[in-house]
């Protein structure tokens, strides 16, 4: 399918057009995370009319890339349960994102860590990689 448009250069097609609005909305001060990551994560809440940041740090069991649909799976044990969140990371609902430890993982998905409990998930810290 081919689109005549008025704010792009001749003709696109649909996939291009997708495309070009979606690049106005990636961030382009994203860190380098990779899975095994300790991360914090600020993400905005609204209470009320007032809005606020609360951190959620975690470390990163899986990233899904793909543009705009980029999302990484943070896990954290919150009062003896295990939490897990997906963050879009160019959503506006994500203020800030800082990797706290490089953590060293052999596998691109780490779901073998809901089976663990305690100080059987911990992972071996990376020190070859920045912290950024």
């Amino acid at each position: 399918m081919i689109v005549n448009c008025e704010f792009c250069w001749g003709q696109m097609n649909a996939q291009e057009i997708i495309r070009s609005i979606e690049a106005e909305h990636l961030k382009q001060d994203l860190p380098t995370i990779h899975v095994g990551d300790t991360v914090r994560i600020g993400v905005r809440i609204q209470e009320g009319g007032k809005e606020r940041v609360q951190p959620y740090e975690g470390t990163v069991i899986a990233i899904r890339r793909g543009g705009i649909n980029h999302a990484i799976t943070v896990r954290r044990i919150f009062q003896g349960v295990g939490v897990e969140r997906v963050f879009l990371l160019h959503s506006p609902r994500v203020a800030s994102i800082k990797v706290m430890r490089r953590g060293r993982a052999r596998r691109a998905k780490l779901y073998y860590l809901r089976e663990r409990v305690g100080k059987a998930t911990r992972l071996k810290q990376r020190f070859d990689r920045p912290l950024e």
